[in-house]
């Protein structure tokens, strides 16, 4: 049994999430009871399993350069079995530096300048930088809400496939920032549009460890005629906690792609994996399945916490259903301010951090993210202040 209630010490840890000198730089005015609740990281402390495993190579006390040894991709090809159902080989995978990192590898070695990627908005905005900063121009998809939830407009998908010809289309799968998860059908669409076109569809799949509602479904689901066309990025950096590690994984099933791919680690110099990173996949994935069980339970009622709070006392406020990980994401436009105006005046007189809709590429105006992924005593405190905040809007932006 794991305490998710008890605090860990991320001041001492100097992460950004809560580093007062980098909150500064992000928010401007804070106020000193802060609680962040922006960059998506949990502050629970790793997993045990995980923590004996860099005990034992701390005892060791070398840490000279390592290589990709056979207990990786028999964890990840476990994990992805076990978790997905999905079946894959040993060559499909390639250890890398982080997912951010490798969507710039991927558009360095499948674009040229001016080329195009196709991306559906609102989305994690690291997909839109990885293409504006290697001069590739971004094609923005625009998620359409029906009842309250993100639907792919498949026709509009089409049109910008056909008149743009993309190289890439990038997926993020759970969605970031609303939790969404893609339906098979959903995927299905995308991929074979993505084979008719010839665009590869690029899969961020990291938030697709925690459940709530549904089903989640790897993009390595689909028939292997379909799979062809695939770059699948995944690592246990949300699930377990372990993104200052900056290690992650592809899988690519198609040869010609695979081998593309990484012909541009190579010349990127991208060849030893840091030491501590291929441990803590290899003790996430072999045993720390209880550990996830926990953490996603304990997420989950931060989120019932969260919504009832909304319902029952903040009435400008709603939200998306959180079907996976641990973003909320909540429409604050009845407010009648913007999520930027909404944003500053939460953090400057209240001391919650969340992140501004609008960081999200585009179409995020009229919402905010909130980090679900800390003690309930934080979301209790939180939601207060935000329930405050709202109540005194009108003093302010009358």
């Amino acid at each position: 049994m794991y305490d998710f209630d008890i605090k860990t010490d991320r001041i001492n840890e100097r992460c950004r999430k809560w580093d007062k000198k980098i909150i500064k730089e992000h928010f401007e005015d804070v106020s000193d009871d802060f609680i962040p609740l922006w960059i998506a990281d949990m502050d629970f402390k790793a997993p045990d399993n995980i923590l004996n495993s860099f005990k034992r190579a701390i005892d060791i006390g070398v840490f000279g350069y390592t290589y990709v040894y056979d207990e990786f991709y028999d964890a990840v090809i476990s994990w992805q079995k076990d978790m997905h159902g999905v079946d894959i080989y040993k060559d499909w995978i390639t250890l890398s530096y982080g997912t951010v990192s490798t969507l710039h590898y991927i558009v360095q070695a499948f674009c040229n300048e001016n080329d195009s990627i196709l991306m559906n908005t609102p989305v994690y905005e690291p997909f839109n930088g990885a293409a504006i900063k290697q001069g590739v121009r971004c094609i923005y998809n625009k998620l359409n809400i029906i009842n309250n939830r993100y639907y792919i407009d498949f026709e509009e998908i089409e049109s910008q496939l056909r008149e743009f010809k993309p190289k890439l289309y990038l997926l993020c799968s759970p969605h970031n920032p609303s939790g969404r998860i893609w339906s098979i059908d959903e995927l299905r669409k995308i991929a074979m549009l993505c084979k008719q076109y010839k665009t590869i569809l690029v899969v961020d799949e990291v938030h697709g460890e925690q459940i709530h509602f549904g089903r989640f479904y790897s993009i390595l689901s689909l028939e292997e005629e379909l799979t062809d066309n695939i770059i699948l990025l995944s690592s246990p950096n949300k699930a377990f906690n372990l993104g200052g590690l900056k290690t992650s994984y592809s899988i690519i099933p198609n040869k010609n792609i695979r081998e593309r791919f990484r012909e541009r680690l190579s010349k990127n110099s991208i060849t030893s994996p840091n030491v501590f990173g291929i441990i803590g996949i290899i003790s996430a994935y072999n045993d720390c399945k209880d550990y996830l069980k926990e953490v996603t339970k304990y997420i989950y009622d931060n989120y019932i916490y969260a919504a009832d709070f909304i319902d029952n006392k903040i009435s400008k406020l709603s939200y998306m259903k959180m079907e996976s990980s641990y973003l909320l994401w909540v429409n604050i436009s009845k407010t009648g301010i913007t999520s930027t105006e909404f944003t500053k005046f939460l953090s400057s007189e209240y001391g919650v951090l969340v992140e501004d809709g609008n960081n999200f590429v585009c179409d995020g105006e009229g919402w905010i993210r909130i980090n679900l992924g800390t003690q309930r005593e934080n979301i209790k405190k939180a939601m207060e202040r935000i329930e405050k905040c709202v109540q005194n809007l009108d003093k302010i932006f009358s």
